[in-house]
């Protein structure tokens, strides 16, 4: 699957943080991206049972309604401690509401009914590109850390305010985006999808 600048590209995800990532991390290639959201796209049921399984869904899903190219993005955060949760259901620990806040004080409050003091986590990023015939190819991407309370940082979204990343002090909700983008679970992913799609090569 060959993408080419000027193509245009649904990313297929109603989370404006992640579509404005997304976008961020398109711009450089020349593709122009519309988020599901404007195009007034349904969200279909995630019942895929890993991250790959629920971003290629998604993309089909997008690519098939709209008759366009679709990128999405199935991403979480899995805790050692808590046996890898919440994993593919990051998104519904926030609720219908998108609390991220309760969220991170779940993850907080389940670390301590455990008594545990490992605090380890991995970010993890499935990628997927769906052509509008139904093809679709997926590329993955973790960024190991650990977890510190209480959140600290603004800059991110989702579970970034509790998230230190090997080798820094600072939380993905303090670093700043650029930073991020060159690193990040999401920019070791689209790193794959670059060279997939040779957009790294023009």
């Amino acid at each position: 699957m060959k993408l080419s600048r000027g193509s245009v590209l649904v990313v297929a995800s109603h989370n404006p943080g992640k579509v404005r990532e997304i976008e961020d991390l398109l711009g450089p290639y020349g593709i122009a991206a519309t988020g599901a959201a404007e195009l007034n796209l349904p969200e279909p049921e995630e019942t895929g049972s890993t991250f790959a399984e629920n971003a290629a869904l998604k993309a089909r899903a997008a690519a098939t309604a709209s008759g366009l190219p679709a990128l999405s993005d199935d991403s979480g955060l899995a805790v050692t401690a808590l046996g890898g949760a919440p994993g593919i259901y990051s998104a519904r620990w926030a609720g219908r509401e998108k609390d991220f806040s309760a969220a991170m004080a779940r993850v907080r409050r389940e670390l301590k009914e455990r008594n545990t003091e490992d605090y380890s986590a991995k970010f993890v990023c499935a990628l997927a590109l769906a052509e509008p015939n139904g093809e679709s190819e997926t590329f993955e991407g973790e960024v190991h850390g650990h977890l510190e309370f209480p959140p600290r940082g603004d800059k991110g979204f989702g579970y970034d305010p509790i998230f230190v990343p090997e080798g820094f002090r600072q939380t993905f909700g303090e670093i700043e985006p650029a930073q991020k983008h060159t690193m990040s679970h999401r920019a070791r992913a689209f790193a794959k999808f670059v060279a997939a799609t040779g957009l790294g090569r023009e």
